[in-house]
């Protein structure tokens, strides 16, 4: 309870001294609008940002399930072929020193302004921590157990559907949460580049308008909508690892206790 009353805490004082200073027009309302205006725009444009919001969700979320595939097919080739790591390894690494501003001209360029070029700039910048948390997750396996495995008559899919597949489980979510709260990122910078809707094309309008307060409203939808999706991805890790966390609360607990 206390790690949420906090930090809820902490931002009501920071709205409240944020609708102080804008009421006193200490600022500008077109360079810092009040919290007050950004909760109009909700009120009084939610048709509008609900249109805006569909392209980007499917854009996001799309672009999240083609990287959870093609990243755990690369990350699985590359535990099971050393040579295929070496050749892949260096370009995935490679691929995260791009920035993607500079290259979703380039996406425009080939994919159009649909929802193509999108989807392929939320799978650039999601592809690479789903692939390296669940290569990482198999290289937690130790080669004595791999061994033992073996020796008592494992094959090596059974190794790797009772040993690697369940070790790995917990670095996948990991980069699982990261691409989740990365997908809604890839797709607005998408769309900032071109497109006729998007959350990216209605903050573009808003910002080339002044209207600062819609600014902040999509920068509210955004955050929204990745937190959304990391809980969904955070509850899921709580569904498959529940013998994790059950572990570590039944370790945690005593030790509380012993602290009271």
């Amino acid at each position: 309870m206390r790690k949420t009353l906090l930090p809820l805490g902490l931002l009501i004082v920071l709205l409240a001294l944020w609708q102080w200073i804008s009421s006193r027009a200490l600022i500008a309302f077109w360079i810092v609008p009040a919290p007050l205006d950004v909760v109009r725009v909700f009120t009084e444009q939610h048709a509008l940002i609900w249109q805006h919001l569909k392209p980007t969700l499917l854009a996001a979320i799309s672009g999240l399930l083609i990287s959870i595939v093609i990243g755990s097919l690369c990350a699985i080739l590359m535990d099971f072929s050393k040579i295929f790591k070496e050749i892949v390894y260096p370009y995935l690494i490679v691929s995260q020193t791009v920035p993607i501003i500079a290259i979703a001209p380039i996406l425009i360029i080939w994919f159009g302004y649909g929802i193509s070029s999108k989807i392929f700039t939320v799978i650039l910048v999601c592809f690479f921590p789903i692939t390296l948390g669940l290569f990482e997750g198999f290289q937690q396996v130790q080669i004595d157990q791999i061994r033992l495995m073996k020796a008592l008559g494992a094959s090596n899919y059974k190794c790797f559907r009772y040993l690697k597949l369940p070790a790995s489980l917990p670095g996948f979510f990991t980069g699982l949460k990261l691409a989740a709260t990365y997908s809604v990122m890839g797709a607005v910078i998408g769309e900032w580049l071109g497109g006729s809707a998007g959350l990216g094309i209605y903050m573009t309008r808003a910002t080339k308008s002044f209207q600062t307060a819609h600014v902040f409203a999509v920068i509210g939808v955004i955050i929204a909508l990745s937190m959304a999706l990391f809980g969904i991805v955070a509850i899921l890790d709580r569904v498959f690892l529940s013998w994790r966390y059950q572990h570590h609360d039944e370790y945690i607990e005593p030790k509380r206790q012993a602290k009271a």
